[in-house]
């Protein structure tokens, strides 16, 4: 509680609802259309359809190049990952990485070593940005943000409507998911 110099009594939750609405919140949702590459289907099992996001990780789409892409968010991923075949198949310049290591869970090949990165321009809605990301053969998606995106947005997870919200460039963003009936 706080006594202002008038004698009115105001309390701290009634001053941070009232900031926390102040706050512009743009929620970006995933654009529609056909998929720049169709996703090879991993473990193809039938889902339930409920619209529950409690089993679910955060699948959305983005933009890459004007492309239509798929894009999870994981914080299990110790790295930010681009397919290499969404690498390749739009000409995207690549570096040689500066700490090559081995990975062995993102491909049904076996162990591969990481050796190049790419910077990413991308867009969801109107949130634009770029990320350097590892260049992995995977097909799970097109492009993978991991913990490192999570830690440069200071982005908060909430896992009951499997949002992410973060401030962008003086915004605040909130990325919603895919319900499962689109991913």
């Amino acid at each position: 509680m706080l006594l202002k110099e008038n004698g009115d009594i105001s309390s701290e939750s009634s001053y941070e609802s009232a900031t926390s609405s102040d706050e512009e919140n743009e929620e970006e949702v995933a654009e529609g259309g056909d998929l720049f590459m169709v996703r090879r289907m991993l473990g193809s099992q039938s889902r339930d359809l409920n619209e529950t996001q409690r089993k679910n990780i955060f699948h959305t789409r983005c933009l890459i190049q004007g492309k239509l892409c798929s894009l999870i968010i994981d914080g299990g991923s110790c790295t930010n990952v681009a397919s290499a075949r969404m690498v390749a198949k739009m000409n995207l310049v690549t570096k040689p990485h500066p700490e090559p290591y081995k990975l062995q869970w993102l491909s049904e090949e076996g162990e591969q070593i990481v050796s190049e990165q790419v910077e990413v321009n991308f867009s969801i809605g109107r949130y634009e940005d770029t990320v350097i990301c590892d260049v992995v053969p995977m097909e799970a998606c097109h492009l993978l943000l991991g913990r490192p995106w999570q830690y440069d947005k200071k982005s908060n997870h909430d896992g009951y409507t499997n949002k992410f919200s973060f401030i962008h460039k003086e915004r605040k963003i909130t990325l919603a998911p895919l319900s499962p009936r689109e991913e």
